[in-house]
Protein backbone atom coordinates (compact mmCIF):
# COMPACT_ATOMS: atom_id res chain seq x y z
CA UNK A 1 0.00 0.00 0.00
CA UNK A 2 1.53 3.60 -1.25
CA UNK A 3 2.04 6.22 1.68
CA UNK A 4 -0.37 8.39 -0.33
CA UNK A 5 -3.37 5.55 0.38
CA UNK A 6 -3.16 6.19 3.88
CA UNK A 7 -6.28 8.93 5.60
CA UNK A 8 -5.35 12.64 6.29
CA UNK A 9 -6.19 15.53 7.13
CA UNK A 10 -4.11 17.57 5.14
CA UNK A 11 -5.42 15.94 1.58
CA UNK A 12 -2.48 13.06 1.20
CA UNK A 13 -1.39 10.32 2.92
CA UNK A 14 1.83 10.67 4.90
CA UNK A 15 4.30 10.19 8.14
CA UNK A 16 1.29 11.04 10.39
CA UNK A 17 -0.07 9.31 13.50
CA UNK A 18 -2.51 7.29 10.69
CA UNK A 19 1.05 5.71 9.49
CA UNK A 20 1.87 4.74 12.91
CA UNK A 21 -1.62 3.16 13.54
CA UNK A 22 -1.63 1.30 10.36
CA UNK A 23 1.74 -0.30 11.57
CA UNK A 24 -0.33 -1.24 14.63
CA UNK A 25 -2.90 -2.83 12.63
CA UNK A 26 -0.54 -4.91 10.44
CA UNK A 27 1.24 -6.01 13.77
CA UNK A 28 -1.71 -6.81 15.48
CA UNK A 29 -3.29 -8.95 12.19
CA UNK A 30 0.26 -11.04 12.25
CA UNK A 31 1.80 -9.38 9.34
CA UNK A 32 5.64 -8.93 8.81
CA UNK A 33 5.63 -6.70 5.85
CA UNK A 34 5.01 -3.55 4.56
CA UNK A 35 5.31 -2.86 1.03
CA UNK A 36 5.25 0.74 -0.30
CA UNK A 37 5.74 2.29 -3.63
CA UNK A 38 8.78 4.95 -4.82
CA UNK A 39 9.19 7.45 -1.98
CA UNK A 40 10.99 10.26 -4.31
CA UNK A 41 9.20 13.54 -5.37
CA UNK A 42 7.25 12.93 -8.10
CA UNK A 43 7.08 15.12 -11.56
CA UNK A 44 5.14 14.78 -14.49
CA UNK A 45 1.92 13.40 -13.82
CA UNK A 46 2.65 12.52 -10.47
CA UNK A 47 3.99 8.95 -10.70
CA UNK A 48 6.29 7.87 -8.04
CA UNK A 49 8.40 6.10 -11.20
CA UNK A 50 9.02 9.80 -12.60
CA UNK A 51 10.79 11.40 -10.25
CA UNK A 52 12.75 14.65 -9.83
CA UNK A 53 15.50 12.62 -8.06
CA UNK A 54 16.12 8.82 -7.25
CA UNK A 55 17.90 9.97 -4.01
CA UNK A 56 15.18 12.82 -2.29
CA UNK A 57 12.08 12.13 -0.57
CA UNK A 58 8.87 13.18 -1.39
CA UNK A 59 7.73 16.37 0.28
CA UNK A 60 3.79 15.47 0.25
CA UNK A 61 5.02 13.07 2.88
CA UNK A 62 6.57 15.81 5.82
CA UNK A 63 3.59 15.38 8.37
CA UNK A 64 2.19 19.11 8.86
CA UNK A 65 0.92 17.91 12.68
CA UNK A 66 4.44 16.87 13.22
CA UNK A 67 5.55 20.50 12.33
CA UNK A 68 2.81 21.89 14.20
CA UNK A 69 4.44 19.81 17.58
CA UNK A 70 7.80 21.63 16.46
CA UNK A 71 6.45 24.89 16.40
CA UNK A 72 7.30 25.20 13.03
CA UNK A 73 3.97 26.33 11.89
CA UNK A 74 0.28 26.47 13.91
CA UNK A 75 -2.98 24.43 13.09
CA UNK A 76 -4.28 27.60 12.27
CA UNK A 77 -2.05 28.37 9.59
CA UNK A 78 -2.27 24.57 8.15
CA UNK A 79 -5.99 24.41 8.37
CA UNK A 80 -6.08 28.02 6.37
CA UNK A 81 -5.08 25.85 3.37
CA UNK A 82 -7.39 24.09 0.78
CA UNK A 83 -5.89 20.86 0.17
CA UNK A 84 -8.84 19.55 -1.19
CA UNK A 85 -9.84 17.09 1.44
CA UNK A 86 -11.72 14.26 -0.44
CA UNK A 87 -11.25 11.33 1.21
CA UNK A 88 -12.09 9.32 -2.45
CA UNK A 89 -8.80 10.84 -3.91
CA UNK A 90 -5.78 12.98 -3.97
CA UNK A 91 -6.42 16.13 -5.47
CA UNK A 92 -2.55 16.52 -6.54
CA UNK A 93 -3.28 20.13 -8.14
CA UNK A 94 -4.39 21.41 -4.62
CA UNK A 95 -2.17 19.56 -2.89
CA UNK A 96 0.77 21.26 -5.03
CA UNK A 97 -0.38 24.85 -4.47
CA UNK A 98 -0.98 24.55 -0.49
CA UNK A 99 1.72 22.26 0.58
CA UNK A 100 4.72 24.39 -0.55
CA UNK A 101 2.73 27.66 0.87
CA UNK A 102 2.96 25.13 4.29
CA UNK A 103 6.20 24.04 4.03
CA UNK A 104 7.78 27.21 3.14
CA UNK A 105 5.98 28.72 6.72
CA UNK A 106 7.70 26.37 8.56
CA UNK A 107 11.34 27.07 6.93
CA UNK A 108 10.79 30.24 8.36
CA UNK A 109 10.91 28.83 11.88
CA UNK A 110 13.60 26.57 11.25
CA UNK A 111 17.17 26.98 12.79
CA UNK A 112 19.73 26.30 9.89
CA UNK A 113 22.25 26.20 12.38
CA UNK A 114 20.68 23.07 13.70
CA UNK A 115 23.37 20.09 14.42
CA UNK A 116 21.32 17.51 13.00
CA UNK A 117 20.43 19.49 10.13
CA UNK A 118 23.90 20.25 9.24
CA UNK A 119 25.43 16.36 9.59
CA UNK A 120 22.71 15.40 6.81
CA UNK A 121 23.69 18.16 4.58
CA UNK A 122 26.94 17.04 4.97
CA UNK A 123 26.69 13.22 4.74
CA UNK A 124 24.42 13.56 1.73
CA UNK A 125 26.09 16.47 -0.51
CA UNK A 126 26.98 14.01 -3.13
CA UNK A 127 23.34 14.30 -4.26
CA UNK A 128 21.60 16.97 -2.17
CA UNK A 129 23.10 19.73 -3.52
CA UNK A 130 22.69 19.12 -6.99
CA UNK A 131 19.31 18.15 -6.21
CA UNK A 132 18.58 21.55 -4.33
CA UNK A 133 20.41 23.46 -7.33
CA UNK A 134 18.05 21.63 -9.36
CA UNK A 135 14.55 22.78 -7.88
CA UNK A 136 15.58 26.32 -7.06
CA UNK A 137 16.92 26.70 -10.89
CA UNK A 138 13.67 24.91 -12.20
CA UNK A 139 11.39 26.96 -10.74
CA UNK A 140 12.90 29.92 -12.16
CA UNK A 141 11.99 28.19 -15.70
CA UNK A 142 8.81 28.14 -14.60
CA UNK A 143 9.18 24.80 -13.80
CA UNK A 144 10.28 23.19 -16.97
CA UNK A 145 12.80 20.50 -17.68
CA UNK A 146 15.96 20.89 -17.66
CA UNK A 147 16.01 19.93 -20.89
CA UNK A 148 14.59 23.65 -22.07
CA UNK A 149 16.46 25.46 -19.64
CA UNK A 150 18.96 28.40 -20.82
CA UNK A 151 22.36 26.47 -22.32
CA UNK A 152 24.83 28.34 -19.92
CA UNK A 153 23.24 26.30 -16.83
CA UNK A 154 21.39 23.53 -19.05
CA UNK A 155 24.82 22.52 -19.58
CA UNK A 156 26.77 22.75 -15.99
CA UNK A 157 29.34 25.90 -17.35
CA UNK A 158 31.01 26.35 -14.07
CA UNK A 159 30.44 30.19 -14.23
CA UNK A 160 26.63 29.47 -14.51
CA UNK A 161 26.68 27.03 -11.70
CA UNK A 162 28.26 29.42 -9.71
CA UNK A 163 25.82 32.49 -10.72
CA UNK A 164 22.93 30.39 -9.96
CA UNK A 165 24.10 28.76 -6.61
CA UNK A 166 24.57 32.56 -5.33
CA UNK A 167 21.34 33.88 -6.56
CA UNK A 168 19.06 30.89 -5.02
CA UNK A 169 21.09 30.38 -1.87
CA UNK A 170 17.78 30.65 0.46
CA UNK A 171 16.00 28.75 -2.00
CA UNK A 172 18.54 25.92 -2.01
CA UNK A 173 18.59 26.16 1.64
CA UNK A 174 14.73 25.49 1.65
CA UNK A 175 14.93 22.70 -0.26
CA UNK A 176 17.56 21.25 1.66
CA UNK A 177 15.44 21.52 4.82
CA UNK A 178 12.72 19.37 3.21
CA UNK A 179 14.80 16.95 2.48
CA UNK A 180 16.07 16.57 6.36
CA UNK A 181 12.45 16.95 7.77
CA UNK A 182 11.88 14.09 5.14
CA UNK A 183 14.54 11.84 6.51
CA UNK A 184 14.18 12.85 9.70
CA UNK A 185 9.71 11.63 9.62
CA UNK A 186 10.76 8.74 7.88
CA UNK A 187 13.72 7.19 10.19
CA UNK A 188 10.93 7.79 12.98
CA UNK A 189 8.49 6.02 11.10
CA UNK A 190 10.74 3.17 9.98
CA UNK A 191 12.09 2.62 13.43
CA UNK A 192 8.74 2.00 14.74
CA UNK A 193 7.49 -0.07 12.48
CA UNK A 194 10.81 -2.26 12.92
CA UNK A 195 10.14 -2.31 16.45
CA UNK A 196 6.48 -3.86 15.60
CA UNK A 197 8.07 -6.62 13.87
CA UNK A 198 7.45 -5.10 10.19
CA UNK A 199 10.12 -5.14 7.19
CA UNK A 200 9.49 -1.84 5.40
CA UNK A 201 9.77 -3.38 1.23
CA UNK A 202 10.90 -0.36 -0.70
CA UNK A 203 10.41 0.19 -4.88
CA UNK A 204 13.73 1.02 -6.47
CA UNK A 205 12.58 1.91 -10.29
CA UNK A 206 15.50 0.71 -12.68
CA UNK A 207 14.81 3.68 -14.71
CA UNK A 208 15.37 7.84 -13.78
CA UNK A 209 13.39 10.35 -15.05
CA UNK A 210 14.73 12.62 -18.02
CA UNK A 211 13.02 15.75 -16.15
CA UNK A 212 15.52 14.98 -12.84
CA UNK A 213 18.37 16.01 -10.66
CA UNK A 214 20.05 12.70 -11.54
CA UNK A 215 19.81 13.13 -15.38
CA UNK A 216 21.04 16.90 -15.41
CA UNK A 217 23.78 16.09 -12.82
CA UNK A 218 25.52 12.75 -14.09
CA UNK A 219 24.96 13.16 -18.02
CA UNK A 220 28.16 10.59 -18.59
CA UNK A 221 25.79 7.89 -16.76
CA UNK A 222 23.19 8.72 -19.72
CA UNK A 223 22.86 7.98 -23.59
CA UNK A 224 22.71 11.79 -24.41
CA UNK A 225 24.98 13.14 -27.69
CA UNK A 226 27.48 16.03 -27.08
CA UNK A 227 24.64 18.46 -26.65
CA UNK A 228 23.44 17.08 -23.51
CA UNK A 229 20.18 15.29 -25.43
CA UNK A 230 19.13 11.96 -25.66
CA UNK A 231 20.51 9.30 -28.03
CA UNK A 232 17.24 6.95 -27.42
CA UNK A 233 15.19 6.37 -24.76
CA UNK A 234 13.08 3.49 -22.72
CA UNK A 235 9.91 1.65 -23.14
CA UNK A 236 8.42 -1.86 -24.09
CA UNK A 237 7.75 -2.84 -27.63
CA UNK A 238 4.53 -4.14 -29.45
CA UNK A 239 2.44 -6.79 -27.70
CA UNK A 240 -1.16 -7.73 -27.32
CA UNK A 241 -2.09 -4.89 -25.42
CA UNK A 242 -0.95 -1.80 -27.65
CA UNK A 243 -0.24 -2.13 -31.61
CA UNK A 244 2.26 0.78 -31.12
CA UNK A 245 4.21 -0.35 -27.63
CA UNK A 246 4.87 1.64 -25.00
CA UNK A 247 7.16 4.75 -25.15
CA UNK A 248 8.28 6.04 -21.36
CA UNK A 249 10.94 8.59 -22.42
CA UNK A 250 13.14 7.70 -19.68
CA UNK A 251 16.96 8.17 -20.28
CA UNK A 252 18.99 4.94 -20.98
CA UNK A 253 22.23 4.27 -18.86
CA UNK A 254 25.20 4.14 -20.61
CA UNK A 255 26.43 0.87 -19.70
CA UNK A 256 29.99 1.20 -20.77
CA UNK A 257 30.51 4.22 -18.96
CA UNK A 258 29.12 2.82 -15.73
CA UNK A 259 31.23 -0.51 -15.60
CA UNK A 260 34.32 2.10 -16.58
CA UNK A 261 33.56 3.22 -12.83
CA UNK A 262 33.10 0.00 -11.03
CA UNK A 263 29.25 0.70 -11.12
CA UNK A 264 29.91 3.48 -8.28
CA UNK A 265 26.63 6.02 -9.15
CA UNK A 266 24.70 2.52 -8.69
CA UNK A 267 26.19 1.36 -5.69
CA UNK A 268 25.32 4.78 -4.13
CA UNK A 269 21.90 4.83 -5.26
CA UNK A 270 21.24 1.10 -4.32
CA UNK A 271 22.88 1.95 -0.79
CA UNK A 272 20.57 4.61 -0.02
CA UNK A 273 17.89 2.34 -1.04
CA UNK A 274 18.97 -0.20 1.94
CA UNK A 275 19.03 2.91 4.66
CA UNK A 276 15.73 4.02 3.70
CA UNK A 277 13.94 0.11 3.73
CA UNK A 278 14.49 -3.45 4.37
CA UNK A 279 14.06 -4.96 1.56
CA UNK A 280 14.34 -3.36 -1.84
CA UNK A 281 12.48 -4.59 -5.03
CA UNK A 282 13.94 -3.63 -8.08
CA UNK A 283 11.66 -2.38 -10.72
CA UNK A 284 11.47 -4.18 -14.42
CA UNK A 285 14.56 -6.40 -13.81
CA UNK A 286 14.56 -7.97 -16.87
CA UNK A 287 16.37 -4.48 -18.19
CA UNK A 288 19.06 -5.59 -16.45
CA UNK A 289 19.77 -8.38 -19.12
CA UNK A 290 18.40 -7.06 -21.86
CA UNK A 291 16.33 -3.39 -22.59
CA UNK A 292 14.51 -1.85 -25.53
CA UNK A 293 16.41 1.45 -27.14
CA UNK A 294 13.67 3.51 -28.85
CA UNK A 295 16.12 6.12 -31.15
CA UNK A 296 15.09 10.00 -29.96
CA UNK A 297 12.91 11.48 -31.08
CA UNK A 298 10.05 8.62 -31.56
CA UNK A 299 6.25 9.51 -31.22
CA UNK A 300 6.12 5.45 -30.50
CA UNK A 301 7.99 2.42 -29.29
CA UNK A 302 7.93 0.75 -33.45
CA UNK A 303 10.78 1.19 -34.01
CA UNK A 304 13.00 0.14 -30.60
CA UNK A 305 15.23 -2.81 -31.03
CA UNK A 306 16.74 -4.89 -27.76
CA UNK A 307 19.78 -4.07 -26.33
CA UNK A 308 22.18 -5.68 -24.02
CA UNK A 309 22.24 -4.80 -20.66
CA UNK A 310 25.28 -5.46 -18.00
CA UNK A 311 23.75 -8.94 -16.32
CA UNK A 312 24.85 -10.35 -12.92
CA UNK A 313 27.97 -8.16 -13.40
CA UNK A 314 26.23 -5.20 -11.81
CA UNK A 315 24.39 -7.33 -8.79
CA UNK A 316 28.20 -9.29 -8.48
CA UNK A 317 29.63 -5.92 -7.72
CA UNK A 318 27.09 -5.02 -5.52
CA UNK A 319 26.99 -8.02 -3.78
CA UNK A 320 31.03 -7.60 -3.25
CA UNK A 321 30.57 -3.84 -1.95
CA UNK A 322 27.19 -3.54 -0.20
CA UNK A 323 27.34 -6.96 1.23
CA UNK A 324 24.35 -9.59 1.77
CA UNK A 325 21.30 -7.53 0.85
CA UNK A 326 17.38 -8.36 0.49
CA UNK A 327 15.81 -8.15 -2.84
CA UNK A 328 13.08 -8.67 -4.72
CA UNK A 329 13.48 -9.51 -8.48
CA UNK A 330 9.96 -7.81 -10.48
CA UNK A 331 10.47 -10.34 -13.04
CA UNK A 332 6.84 -10.03 -14.59
CA UNK A 333 6.08 -9.88 -18.34
CA UNK A 334 7.27 -11.97 -21.20
CA UNK A 335 10.88 -13.27 -19.91
CA UNK A 336 13.55 -14.68 -22.16
CA UNK A 337 15.97 -17.99 -21.34
CA UNK A 338 18.44 -15.12 -20.39
CA UNK A 339 16.48 -13.21 -17.75
CA UNK A 340 15.40 -16.50 -16.23
CA UNK A 341 18.75 -17.45 -15.86
CA UNK A 342 19.90 -14.18 -14.50
CA UNK A 343 17.32 -14.00 -11.71
CA UNK A 344 18.05 -17.55 -11.05
CA UNK A 345 21.78 -17.13 -10.66
CA UNK A 346 21.35 -13.60 -8.51
CA UNK A 347 19.68 -15.99 -6.29
CA UNK A 348 16.83 -13.28 -5.63
CA UNK A 349 13.41 -14.67 -5.46
CA UNK A 350 10.74 -13.09 -8.35
CA UNK A 351 7.04 -12.21 -8.12
CA UNK A 352 4.02 -14.10 -8.89
CA UNK A 353 0.92 -12.85 -9.46
CA UNK A 354 -2.55 -14.33 -8.85
CA UNK A 355 -4.44 -12.19 -10.37
CA UNK A 356 -2.29 -12.92 -13.67
CA UNK A 357 -3.51 -17.13 -13.26
CA UNK A 358 -6.73 -17.06 -14.58
CA UNK A 359 -6.15 -16.83 -18.19
CA UNK A 360 -8.55 -19.60 -20.24
CA UNK A 361 -6.48 -19.23 -23.18
CA UNK A 362 -3.31 -21.30 -22.09
CA UNK A 363 -1.42 -22.66 -18.99
CA UNK A 364 0.11 -19.82 -17.18
CA UNK A 365 3.41 -19.11 -15.03
CA UNK A 366 1.21 -17.22 -12.34
CA UNK A 367 -1.23 -20.63 -11.44
CA UNK A 368 0.28 -21.41 -8.37
CA UNK A 369 1.06 -25.13 -8.52
CA UNK A 370 3.23 -23.94 -10.80
CA UNK A 371 5.61 -21.52 -8.42
CA UNK A 372 8.82 -22.58 -7.74
CA UNK A 373 10.04 -22.30 -3.97
CA UNK A 374 11.96 -18.76 -3.78
CA UNK A 375 8.97 -16.64 -5.30
CA UNK A 376 7.32 -13.93 -3.45
CA UNK A 377 3.64 -13.91 -4.02
CA UNK A 378 0.80 -11.22 -4.21
CA UNK A 379 -2.62 -11.32 -4.86
CA UNK A 380 -1.92 -7.61 -7.33
CA UNK A 381 0.57 -5.14 -8.21
CA UNK A 382 0.13 -1.25 -8.26
CA UNK A 383 -0.92 -2.00 -11.90
CA UNK A 384 -3.67 -4.24 -10.94
CA UNK A 385 -7.20 -3.19 -9.87
CA UNK A 386 -7.56 -3.85 -5.41
CA UNK A 387 -7.96 -7.04 -5.29
CA UNK A 388 -12.10 -8.22 -3.98
CA UNK A 389 -12.17 -10.45 -1.79
CA UNK A 390 -15.72 -11.41 -2.18
CA UNK A 391 -15.40 -11.36 -6.23
CA UNK A 392 -12.33 -13.26 -5.98
CA UNK A 393 -14.34 -15.95 -3.45
CA UNK A 394 -17.26 -16.72 -5.57
CA UNK A 395 -15.50 -16.60 -8.95
CA UNK A 396 -12.00 -18.62 -8.08
CA UNK A 397 -12.98 -20.23 -5.10
CA UNK A 398 -13.35 -23.46 -6.48
CA UNK A 399 -10.32 -23.40 -8.91
CA UNK A 400 -8.49 -22.02 -6.25
CA UNK A 401 -9.04 -25.34 -3.84
CA UNK A 402 -8.23 -27.33 -7.11
CA UNK A 403 -4.91 -25.60 -7.49
CA UNK A 404 -4.12 -26.11 -3.80
CA UNK A 405 -4.74 -29.64 -4.04
CA UNK A 406 -2.66 -30.13 -7.09
CA UNK A 407 0.30 -28.04 -5.62
CA UNK A 408 0.23 -30.05 -2.37
CA UNK A 409 -0.82 -33.53 -3.69
CA UNK A 410 0.12 -33.42 -6.98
Amino acid sequence: MAITSLPSKYGIGCFSKEAYRFIDDLHDAGQSVWQILPLGPTGYGDSPYQSFSTFAGNPYFIDPETLIKKGYITKRKCDSYDFGNDPERVDYEKIYLSRFKLLKEAFKKFDLKDKGFLSFVRKNSFWLSDYALYMAVKASFDNKSWQEWDDDIRLRKKEALKKYTAKFEKEILFYEFLQYEFAVQWKELKEYANSRGIKIVGDIPIYVALDSADAWANPKLFQFNGDLRPVAVAGCPTDAFSKTGQLWGNPLYDWTYCKKTGYEWWMKRLSACFELYDIVRIDHFRGFDEYYSIPFPARDAVKGKWEKGPGYELFDVMKKKLGKKEVIAEDLGFLTPSVIRLVKRTGYPGMKVLQFAFDPREESDYLMHNYNSNSVVYTGTHDNDTFDMELTFHCTYDNILGLYAQSVCP
